[in-house]
C-alpha cells in the first residue's frame, strides 16, 4: 500500500471514528454587525450572484484554496468563520461525517427507517414528509451548534446487485421510483417543495453520481472499479434518477463517486458532470467523495501527479473535495501551470452561492426564518409518529398461510427467538442516535403478557448452534413463535458486500429446528437491507408467515407487533427483487441491465432479468384481497403535428429488412409532448374484513417482445386507505413520452407505435399510440 494511499485510508479513519470528540457551541456566521457587515456580500437586496462574485473578488490565492475541503478554513479579516460541509441525513440525522455531533443540547434525533424500507410504502407525501421532518431537525441542531446545513443525502443509485452493501440505502430497483424518492426527498429537506425560489432551509445532495453499485467484490474495489456501462442503460436505469433529483427536485448538490465509468474516473469526468450542468441545468456545488479526487491518481491511476488530479477534477466540474487533497496540492497545481485561478474561482462561486442561498450570509441565524428552532423541535412526538407510520407502511408480508394476524389474547404464549430479536440497533447504515429506541422484542412484549427470548444464534453471522437446544424449548413450550433471523451491519454496510443470498451462517438451521419443535407454524421476521434466498421457508408448511422488516428505525418493534396482532393491515410492497442463491454465479462487475442469452447473462432487475425469482419487485400481501378495474381510460392516442420528422419504421432490422412491422418516434423529436398525456382512472376494492391501506402499481408493457424494451415497466403508483368491502378510487398519470417509453442503443428514448397493454393486478387495459 503506498504511503499517501495509507494517509487517505487514515484521515478516512478519524473523519468517522472521532467525530463525537467535536466541541458544541453557538453557530459562528459571517457578517456580524459592526465589523463585518459592511461588505457588498452582505447586503441582502444585492442578487446572490452579485453577492457572490463580490466576496470571491476579495480573496487571496490562499484563501481560496483553503475552501476547497469539506472543513473549509476561516477567513478572519472578512470576518468569515469555518464551515464544515460534511454532514448526514439519509435517514434522520447521522453520527457520520464530523458536521454533526450529539454532545450538547440535543442527544438524538428522530431515526427513521432505513431507504430501502421507506421506499417499501410506495407512498411520495410519506417520503417528503420525513425528509421535511429531517430538515427541521438540521435547522435546530444547526442553531445550537450540532450540525451543518449541507447535508450528503440522498443516495440515489439503482439497486442493481443483491449483493451490494448499501442497497439497503436506496429506494430500490426501479428509475422511476428511485426518481420519484428523490425528487420528495429533496423537495423536504430543501424546504422548496411549494417552488420557492432559491432560498434552502437546508441543502440536500445527490449522490453517488454515477453507476456506483459495487463497494468490495472479489478483486474489486469501489475505489478503483471501472464501470463498463452501455449508452442505453446509462439512459433509461443509471442516469434517470439523477436527472430527476435535478431538475425536478432542484438540488443544490451532487456527489461524483469514487468509480470510474468507462474508464474515467466520475469525478474527473467532464463529459459527466458536463452533462449534470449544462444539459439538467444542475445549479449548486459539486464534491468529490471522499477522497475521491485522491483516488483519480493514487488508486485508479489514471493521473500521473497528485497536480493532475486536481486538474482534471477542478477542470471537470468538481469544486470541492472532501479531505484535504485539494487543499495540499491545488497550490502547486497552479505554479505548474496544470491550474488556473478562474478554475478556483467557478469553484467557490458555486460553493459560496449555496451558503447565500441558506443565508448563511444573512447575519445573525437566530434571527433568521428558521431561527427559533431548537432542541424542542427535535424528537418531537410528531416526528416519533412519523417514524412508526413509516415503519407501518413500510413492513412488507412476504407470505401468509392464513396464520396472521393473531388474536390479542391474555391467555397465547410467545416465544421470541433469533440474534435479531433483542437489539435496538434497527436504523441500518448512517443512523444517528435514536429518540427512543426499541427492539423488536420490546415492541411484542407489548401485546403479549406471556413471552419470552432466547437469542438461539449468538450474533447475525450465527457460526455455533451452541444455543439451538434453549431455543427449541422456548418454542416447545409456546402457542406461537416469532423467529427474527436476517442481516445487519456485519453482512452487509458500506466498503462491504454480501457473497451470498442465504441466511447467514446456521441461522437456516435455527429456523428449522424452531419450526419443528413448534405447537403450531411459526412466524419468520427478516431482517436487513439485501434480498435473501429464503425459497426454503416460503415453501415450507411450518413457516406459516414470513415479513420483511428491513431495518425497520427506532419504532420498528411496535410497528411489527401492530401488523402482527391486526391493529394495521401490511401494505408494504417490495422495491427490488429477491433473486435465487444461483444468482450470485452472476459476476457483480457486469454492469449490463439487459439479458444476453448468448452468455448466459440474465439480465437485472424486474424490468429484464429472466430467470426465476424468490419475490418479485412490486410482492406484498395484505389480510385482505383487493380487486382492481379500469374506471377510464383512453383507448387510442393520436400524435398529430407533433413530429419534426417522419416516424421511424422498424425497431429492428436486418439487411434492411422489417423484422418486427412496428413503427416508433424518437422522443425528442416530439414537440408539446406533455400534450399526449392522459389519466387512468382505477377503483380498487377491499374484499375483507379489515380497513388498510393498499398501493396501486400500474404497469405497461407491449404485446410484442422488442430488442431492448423491458419486460414490463412500472408506469404510476398510488397508496389509497381502504374501507372493507367498498370500493376507493384513485388516478394515475400517464406521460407516454415518459412512461411508455425506452432507450435504443444509442441512448435516444424511443417510443414504439401501436398497442401498449396497462395492467393493475390481474386487470389489463389496452392503449393504441398512432401518428395520424
Amino acid at each position: 500500500m503506498s504511503e499517501q494511499w495509507s494517509s487517505f485510508l487514515f484521515f478516512f479513519f478519524l473523519i468517522h471514528f472521532f467525530h463525537f470528540s467535536k466541541p458544541t457551541s453557538l453557530p459562528q456566521f459571517p457578517c456580524k454587525k459592526p465589523d463585518f457587515s459592511s461588505y457588498p456580500f452582505c447586503n441582502t437586496s444585492l442578487s446572490i450572484p452579485t453577492r457572490t462574485h463580490s466576496l470571491v473578488s476579495l480573496l487571496t490565492l490562499s484563501e481560496k484554496i483553503q475552501q476547497l475541503s469539506n472543513n473549509a478554513s476561516a477567513i478572519p479579516r472578512l470576518g468569515i468563520p469555518s464551515y464544515q460541509w460534511w454532514s448526514e441525513s439519509l435517514h434522520g440525522i447521522a453520527t457520520n461525517g464530523p458536521g454533526v455531533n450529539f454532545n450538547g443540547t440535543v442527544s438524538s434525533a428522530t431515526l427513521f427507517p432505513q431507504v430501502i424500507l421507506t421506499a417499501s410504502s410506495f407512498n411520495r407525501s410519506l417520503w417528503f414528509d420525513i425528509a421535511s421532518a429531517i430538515a427541521v431537525e438540521a435547522r435546530a441542531m444547526y442553531n445550537v451548534g450540532q450540525a451543518g446545513l449541507t447535508f450528503w443525502a440522498p443516495v440515489i443509485n439503482i439497486f442493481r446487485d443483491p449483493r451490494w452493501g448499501r442497497g439497503q440505502e436506496t429506494p430500490g430497483e426501479d428509475p422511476m421510483v428511485v426518481s420519484a424518492y428523490s425528487i420528495e426527498y429533496v423537495k423536504g429537506l430543501q424546504g422548496n417543495g411549494n417552488g420557492n425560489g432559491h432560498e434552502l432551509m437546508v441543502s440536500a445532495c445527490c449522490k453517488h453520481f454515477t453507476a456506483y453499485d459495487l463497494e468490495s467484490w472479489g478483486n474489486f474495489s469501489r475505489y478503483s472499479f471501472n464501470a463498463v456501462v452501455s449508452i442505453q442503460d446509462l439512459a433509461d436505469t443509471y442516469q434517470p434518477p439523477f436527472r430527476s433529483c435535478i431538475q425536478q427536485g432542484k438540488a443544490s448538490c451532487l456527489m461524483c463517486s469514487y468509480n470510474a465509468v468507462n474508464g474515467v474516473p466520475a469525478c474527473a469526468s467532464e463529459d459527466l458532470l458536463g452533462v449534470a450542468r449544462n444539459n439538467w441545468g444542475f445549479e449548486g456545488y459539486i464534491t468529490a467523495d471522499c477522497d475521491a479526487v485522491a483516488t483519480i491518481y493514487e488508486y485508479q491511476n489514471y493521473t500521473k501527479s497528485a497536480e493532475d488530479a486536481v486538474a482534471v477534477a477542478l477542470k471537470a466540474g468538481v469544486d470541492i473535495n472532501c479531505g484535504t487533497y485539494m487543499v495540499r496540492n491545488t497550490e502547486s497545481a497552479i505554479i505548474q501551470g496544470k491550474v488556473k485561478e478562474k478554475d478556483l474561482d467557478r469553484a467557490l462561486f458555486n460553493l459560496f452561492s449555496v451558503q447565500m442561498r441558506l443565508g448563511l450570509f444573512d447575519g445573525e441565524p437566530r434571527g433568521g426564518k428558521f431561527g427559533k428552532l431548537g432542541p424542542k423541535d427535535v424528537c418531537t412526538s410528531e416526528h416519533k409518529a412519523l417514524a412508526l407510520e413509516a415503519a407501518r407502511q413500510g413492513i412488507v408480508l412476504l407470505k401468509n398461510n392464513k396464520l396472521l394476524p393473531l388474536r390479542r389474547s391474555t391467555g397465547v404464549s410467545l416465544a421470541v427467538i433469533g440474534p435479531m430479536a433483542a437489539t435496538n440497533l434497527l436504523g441500518g447504515g448512517y443512523s444517528g442516535i435514536p429518540c427512543s429506541s426499541k427492539s423488536l422484542y420490546d415492541g411484542l412484549k407489548e401485546f403479549a403478557k406471556g413471552i419470552t427470548y432466547v437469542s438461539g444464534c449468538h450474533d447475525v453471522p450465527c457460526l455455533s448452534d451452541d444455543g439451538f437446544a434453549e431455543a427449541v424449548d422456548s418454542a416447545k413450550g409456546a402457542d406461537f413463535v416469532v423467529i427474527v433471523t436476517g442481516l445487519d451491519l456485519t453482512q452487509e454496510t458500506e466498503d462491504h458486500d454480501r457473497n451470498s443470498l442465504l441466511l447467514p451462517g446456521k441461522q437456516t438451521d435455527l429456523v428449522l429446528s424452531v419450526a419443528a419443535a413448534s405447537k403450531n407454524p411459526v412466524i419468520l421476521v427478516l431482517t436487513g437491507g439485501g434480498p435473501l434466498d429464503v425459497s426454503f421457508a416460503e415453501k415450507n408448511p411450518l413457516i406459516a408467515s414470513i415479513l420483511w422488516v428491513g431495518y425497520p428505525g427506532e419504532a420498528g418493534g411496535k410497528a411489527l407487533a401492530e401488523i402482527i396482532f391486526g391493529e394495521v393491515n401490511p401494505g408494504g410492497r417490495l422495491p427490488m427483487t429477491w433473486y435465487p442463491e444461483s444468482f450470485t454465479k452472476v459476476p457483480m462487475n457486469d454492469m449490463s441491465m439487459r439479458a444476453d442469452p448468448t452468455r448466459g447473462y440474465p439480465g437485472r432487475t424486474y424490468r429484464f432479468y429472466t430467470g426465476s425469482r424468490i419475490y418479485g419487485f412490486g410482492h406484498g400481501l395484505s389480510y385482505s384481497d383487493f380487486t382492481y378495474k379500469f374506471l377510464s381510460s383512453p383507448s387510442k392516442i393520436n400524435l398529430s403535428r407533433a413530429t419534426k420528422n417522419s416516424p421511424r419504421k422498424s425497431l429492428l432490422s436486418q439487411n434492411g429488412e422489417d423484422v418486427y412491422g412496428l413503427n416508433y418516434v424518437l422522443v425528442d423529436e416530439l414537440q408539446n409532448c406533455k400534450s399526449s398525456s392522459f389519466t387512468v382512472h382505477i377503483s380498487v376494492t377491499n374484499n375483507g374484513g379489515l380497513d388498510g391501506s393498499h398501493v396501486v402499481m400500474l404497469f405497461s408493457r407491449w404485446p410484442k417482445v422488442i430488442e431492448g424494451s423491458p419486460q414490463k415497466q412500472l408506469v404510476g403508483f398510488n397508496r389509497v386507505h381502504t374501507i372493507p368491502h367498498k370500493s376507493t378510487e384513485t388516478s394515475i398519470s400517464v406521460d407516454p413520452c415518459e412512461h411508455l417509453s425506452f432507450a435504443d442503443e444509442q441512448g435516444k428514448k424511443i417510443l414504439p407505435l401501436g398497442s401498449h397493454i396497462l395492467s393493475v393486478g390481474d386487470v389489463e387495459h389496452m392503449v393504441s399510440i398512432d401518428i395520424v
